[in-house]
């Protein structure tokens, strides 16, 4: 008798030391809905101080400010770079200032945002899981995150911010906004939308969000 395939499994972390978002709950429950996963969400560190073996990508969830531990920054270095996937959203680029590596791993730091409000996202490359869907023009409604570097040079970018399309940017024509690498043996994907709780119940966004968890995760397509 042939075995039971195995479900992959996600490790989504929401822990929080700085800004939390009132989003994180529906954030969760969205990511619990969206592809043939099973999904162990965390606010405990100590999810990350246990072997990730088991993961196919551990999901940072607009975590914010240092959120490990010397064991689970160890932990999760060693997922990545022996082939698991990392997936961070919105917040995730506000954590661990103080950990380097995070900082390359990710790609990029968030530095500040204007008012929540909408806007346009340019799609770059739609032959990305979390892109092909999209328009080339997507209008959405987020922070619109600026960071301290322009990620361009260490990432595949995936598409940009339209500075023109909203008030207070402060990247000019070149500002990604969502974005992809690889790191050792493992998987990157980034993005900067998913603020507020309403993107989570957007088909669009909850498809772009899938597709980059699916390319981190090595998963097959789902639809959302």
């Amino acid at each position: 008798m042939a075995s039971r395939p195995t479900v992959p499994r996600l490790l989504v972390y929401t822990r929080t030391t700085a800004y939390r978002h009132d989003s994180i709950p529906a954030a969760v429950d969205a990511v619990r809905t969206l592809g043939d996963f099973q999904v162990d969400a965390s606010e405990d560190p100590a999810a990350l101080e246990r072997p990730l073996d088991g993961y196919a990508a551990v999901v940072f969830l607009s975590t914010s400010g240092e959120v490990l531990t010397p064991a689970g920054r160890e932990r999760l270095a060693a997922h990545v770079e022996s082939g698991g996937g990392f997936v961070g959203v919105h917040a995730a680029a506000c954590t661990e200032y103080e950990w380097p590596y995070y900082g390359e791993l990710l790609g990029a730091r968030f530095d500040k945002h204007p008012e929540y409000q909408p806007g346009r996202v340019l799609v770059e490359d739609r032959e990305h899981p979390a892109t092909r869907h999209l328009p080339a023009v997507w209008e959405f409604t987020d922070e619109w995150y600026d960071f301290r570097i322009n990620p361009r040079r260490s990432v595949r970018v995936l598409a940009r911010a339209d500075e023109s399309s909203y008030d207070g940017g402060g990247m000019g024509a070149d500002h990604p906004l969502v974005w992809c690498r690889e790191q050792g043996a493992g998987r990157v994907f980034y993005t900067a939308l998913g603020h507020a709780a309403e993107a989570y119940a957007d088909p669009g966004f909850r498809s772009h969000l899938l597709g980059g968890i699916n390319w981190a995760a090595r998963l097959e397509p789902t639809p959302a």
